[in-house]
């Protein structure tokens, strides 16, 4: 390992302009990503028409998760790229990809025009659009860093470290300015399209910008000197030695930022939305507000990782979060939804059932389908935020549900007919339904009662969280490997890290609440992914802001 000083220059109009390109590009990568789930609903109704509302928007989210599913492939397709004929050219191709698979989402025609056939093109443009993705942020991480002087990679990389929020926040934006200025029947009918086809623009932006720019100086110099590498794959994960430090970048850095990442945004916007029945709008606000005010912190700590290190930074964020997340979601109930929180407490609900006949609720796909009348009760009681213990009933006996003196009998969906499922579904619904609001459960939020300054408060908590674990993680993986097999090394445990133990998150949460009957049971999964990462992190894991980026060899 070789110890660098800290540079005290300013930054040069390159480095400026290294850090603008990539950070843009990257920005309209994630814009692209985004606005695929934001539009979910519309987008179901026009390509899975063929099937009923339910199961085509269980389909629609089956092909947003497909992009998060082949994220780690696309690292390893264009880690290798990215390894043997340099950075500059391999993450050009990347929002090439990304850019034109969104630009034909908009021109595709819908199931009514072309039948099967448009699902199966957007599932494959889904597909692309991860691939791509899996190789932009590796290549981008990588270009900057090896073009930051040395003592200030932290302060460089942590810009990339922003666009995934910033890409989130444009594609709202657009996707809000076409609503308000088409109408929203004619948004649904194909005002949907031009978020789509205007990312052309974003496309033409970024390709102009990048054709424009240099290699970086650490692939240049190894390039010259012949010594890039033939087989990056097997060099990066075909020898235990380097094996060892890519397994160790994922389990002692990148699993607990993903979750932590993932809780702080999207399953704060869940639990606020689906468990705490706040409006979407106030709660889409209340998140934006609190991205608004934690993004900074991103560059703060991606700074500071210059001066006091990456890892420390990294693990303090992990055990923190891990530490208060019970306390934070309490106080977003207590704040947000206090009626919800007075139920929990005083109208206690008991699920009777056989126990062989309650399943483990766990559904990353959406398809698998949970008849058994305890896993029917589970699921309408957890969907409605009711907390309720569960008694182990006889064997094959029909699940019941115990509201204070009501007892409602359930119904085993197994054999039933479409339209006879139906039908008990809708009956049992609605008596189960009165029953809880009877005993004081909440259907949504009163808006009167939302504390809206202690519930953002909050919210900026767990996003300043977030920074603390993103904001360094881009300069320390890049630090961990050697320039040959960079873009490969640490693109994989990145993107499995982030797309598979993130991606998860939700229905893992989800299924846990289910079981336990618990509406912060979920977080447990959170909890226990970071805490497994700070005590990894903390004994294996070592320092990396003084490694040399040219080093021959990995840094162990």
């Amino acid at each position: 390992m070789a110890t660098v000083a800290t540079t005290s220059r300013s930054i040069t109009p390159e480095e400026r302009k290294v850090i603008f390109a990539s950070s843009l590009g990257t920005v309209f990568e994630w814009y692209d990503f985004y606005l695929y789930g934001s539009l979910a609903a519309i987008i179901a109704k026009q390509f899975f028409a063929g099937t009923d509302p339910n199961t085509g928007f269980i389909f629609a989210l089956l092909a947003f998760a497909a992009g998060f599913i082949v994220r780690p492939f696309g690292a390893l397709v264009f880690g290798r790229l990215g390894d043997m004929i340099g950075r500059k050219y391999t993450f050009l191709v990347t929002i090439l990809i990304m850019g034109a698979s969104t630009f034909v989402v908009g021109l595709l025609p819908g199931y009514a025009s072309i039948g099967i056939a448009a699902p199966i093109i957007l599932i494959t443009l889904r597909i692309l659009q991860g691939l791509a993705l899996g190789g932009e942020y590796g290549g981008a991480a990588t270009y900057v860093a090896e073009h930051a002087p040395e003592g200030k990679r932290g302060s460089f990389t942590s810009w990339i470290q922003t666009t995934a929020t910033l890409g989130l926040f444009l594609s709202l934006l657009v996707i809000l300015g076409v609503r308000t200025a088409v109408g929203e029947a004619a948004f649904a009918d194909w005002g949907w399209r031009i978020p789509f086809l205007v990312s052309i623009f974003l496309l033409a932006i970024s390709v102009w910008i990048r054709l424009s720019m240099n290699e970086s100086p650490a692939f240049a110099k190894m390039k010259a000197e012949g010594t890039t590498s033939k087989a990056p794959l097997s060099e990066a994960f075909g020898q235990w030695r380097n094996l060892k430090i890519v397994i160790l970048a994922l389990v002692g850095l990148t699993a607990g930022q993903a979750v932590v990442w993932y809780t702080g945004q999207f399953y704060a916007l869940f639990f606020l939305t689906q468990t705490l029945k706040v409006d979407g709008p106030t709660a889409n606000i209340l998140i934006a507000a609190a991205l608004l005010l934690g993004t900074p912190f991103f560059l703060v700590f991606g700074s500071l990782s210059d001066k006091i290190g990456r890892k420390g930074i990294i693990m303090a964020g992990c055990l923190i979060a891990a530490l208060t997340y019970f306390p934070i979601f309490s106080g977003l109930t207590h704040f947000a939804n206090p009626a919800l929180e007075k139920a929990l407490q005083n109208s206690p609900v008991v699920v009777t059932a056989d126990p062989a006949k309650c399943q483990f609720l766990f559904n990353p796909t959406g398809t698998k389908k949970f008849t058994s009348s305890c896993d029917i009760a589970r699921t309408v009681l957890s969907n409605a935020s009711v907390g309720y213990t569960s008694v182990a009933g006889p064997a094959d006996s029909i699940a019941s549900i115990k509201i204070g003196d009501k007892v409602i009998t359930g119904y085993d969906a197994a054999g039933l007919s479409k339209d006879d499922a139906a039908a008990k579904d809708k009956a049992f619904k609605k008596e189960l339904g009165d029953a809880i609001k009877a005993a004081g459960y909440p259907t949504k939020a009163d808006p009167e009662q939302i504390n809206k300054p202690m519930v953002l408060l909050l919210l900026v908590i767990l996003v300043l969280y977030v920074t603390m674990v993103y904001g360094p993680i881009a300069a320390m993986l890049v630090e961990m490997f050697p320039t040959r097999i960079r873009y490969t090394s640490m693109s994989l445990p990145y993107h499995i890290g982030n797309g598979w133990f993130g991606g998860l998150l939700p229905t893992t949460a989800f299924a846990l609440v289910a079981y336990k009957g618990d509406i912060y049971y979920g977080l447990w999964y959170p909890i226990i992914i970071a805490l497994a990462t700070f005590v990894i992190g903390m004994i294996f894991v070592k320092e990396t802001k003084d490694n040399d980026i040219y080093a021959a060899d990995f840094h162990v």
